[in-house]
């Protein structure tokens, strides 16, 4: 098979990875792709966002399967336009992606369906929602309705951190259109924790549970962030609770997008906290999670290109999915300042001397010049170390992290260190 994967991040370099793996694979190219993931398929200099470009690149290359991997092109449509030329693509078509791309519709969608999430009230006056805030005191969250690369979402401690997040997103637009409406929720307390599973409409199939570090600073001090670290299983976090979620919240959202006339197929993703409460859902993404792929998918054991078929076909009940028993731990390395603004083009060394069991997939890489790989986003490379057990896993990471260095890298010292504590 010929598959075209679309994105240009570390998600994308572990879904190449796994994919290279399968025997049915002939070909891999990646739109645009980064300077890792060059090592793994061809790259494309095809932007996300440019449906036509796409369209006529997978008619013209003969593309067997298109995987759209990140939130922007799925919530615009890519699978609908792909499928209406006639290209087979694995993704939710637009009317589910709206799961992701409307925090608002989707809060309203659960609580039509009875499944627990914290309370809330959504705004477009900043009039109307500053007086929300102080009626309802803080610790509160903010959250832009749309899209925002992971950034969109503040814990705020006071009500005078409530009312900067609101004109940031209402007045000042930093989030642009995404930040035209907001939701204010209840501050839920608890441990957080990523459910991805592969789904056909009402079929879940569950992935391993992980844990995603998104506070730029140890001990998530700092900014949100697209996430510093994650990962995987959760020793810590019993199966009951687990099975909760799924039965509480994953397979119910699931049949009520069908109920819709929405059926999802692809990965949804819930993130949930663990409240004195029972298990409550934060937010419900439409994609593989970044950087939750990248300890997820060193675990699979199988083939990806089989899941995605049957998903397709509508057979994903009947395939058996198969797991290792091991744990992976990911660790990001940043630019220096991210997540606010930050250089590019500086050259990375170490790579070389990363063992050859060790997996550091890019996620804001290119080539430079001379061949060389330069930095080129915020979130630079995705650590990943794989063991027994998460502490074997985490030892592995960081032992690589130590290798690799570029002016200013900085990274978390502490992922999976709750794992440890118990």
């Amino acid at each position: 098979m010929r598959i075209l994967v679309i994105g240009k991040g570390g998600r994308e370099h572990a879904i190449l990875w796994a994919l290279a793996k399968s025997p049915k694979v002939s070909k891999l190219y990646c739109a645009p792709g980064n300077g890792g993931i060059a090592s793994l398929a061809e790259c494309v200099p095809i932007k996300e966002l440019e449906f036509e470009k796409l369209s006529a690149f997978a008619l013209e290359n003969k593309i067997d399967l298109v995987m759209v991997a990140p939130d922007d092109p799925l919530v615009a449509g890519l699978v609908d336009h792909l499928e209406e030329k006639g290209i087979t693509a694995y993704g939710p078509r637009k009317n589910a992606a709206l799961i992701e791309g409307s925090k608002i519709f989707t809060k309203q969608l659960m609580m039509q369906y009875g499944i627990p999430t914290a309370a809330y009230a959504s705004f477009t006056s900043y009039d109307e929602a500053v007086a929300y805030v102080r009626a309802q005191g803080a610790p509160i969250v903010v959250k832009a309705d749309g899209l925002a690369a992971g950034k969109g979402v503040i814990v705020a401690r006071t009500v005078e951190e409530a009312e900067e997040a609101l004109k940031s997103i209402l007045l000042d637009k930093v989030f642009g259109v995404s930040g035209s409406s907001v939701v204010i929720e209840e501050f839920l307390e608890g441990q957080e924790m990523s459910l991805l599973s592969f789904v056909d409409g009402t079929t879940v199939k569950p992935m391993a549970p992980s844990q995603d570090h998104k506070q730029v600073f140890d001990n998530d001090q700092g900014p949100n962030t697209g996430g510093m670290g994650t990962y995987s299983p959760l020793p810590h976090i019993p199966e009951a609770v687990v099975e909760e979620a799924l039965a509480n919240i994953v397979r119910p959202m699931a049949e009520a997008l069908v109920k819709e006339g929405r059926p999802f197929k692809g990965i949804l993703y819930a993130g949930l906290m663990l409240t004195n409460k029972g298990v409550k859902t934060i937010e419900f993404n439409a994609r593989f999670g970044d950087p939750e792929t990248q300890v997820l998918l060193p675990k699979l054991k199988t083939d990806l290109v089989d899941i995605m078929l049957a998903t397709l076909d509508g057979t994903l009940e009947q395939l058996e999915i198969e797991w290792t028993d091991d744990a992976a731990v990911c660790v990001v390395m940043a630019s220096p300042g991210y997540p606010g603004s930050y250089p590019t083009g500086l050259t990375i060394s170490g790579l070389d001397r990363v063992s050859p069991e060790a997996m550091v997939f890019h996620a804001g890489t290119a080539l430079g010049p001379n061949g060389e790989i330069v930095t080129a986003g915020g979130r630079v490379l995705n650590v990943v170390g794989v063991g027994r057990d998460i502490a074997e896993a985490r030892n592995n990471a960081y032992a690589e992290v130590d290798k690799i260095s570029f002016d200013g890298a900085h990274y978390r010292t502490d992922i999976a260190a709750k794992a440890l504590r118990g």
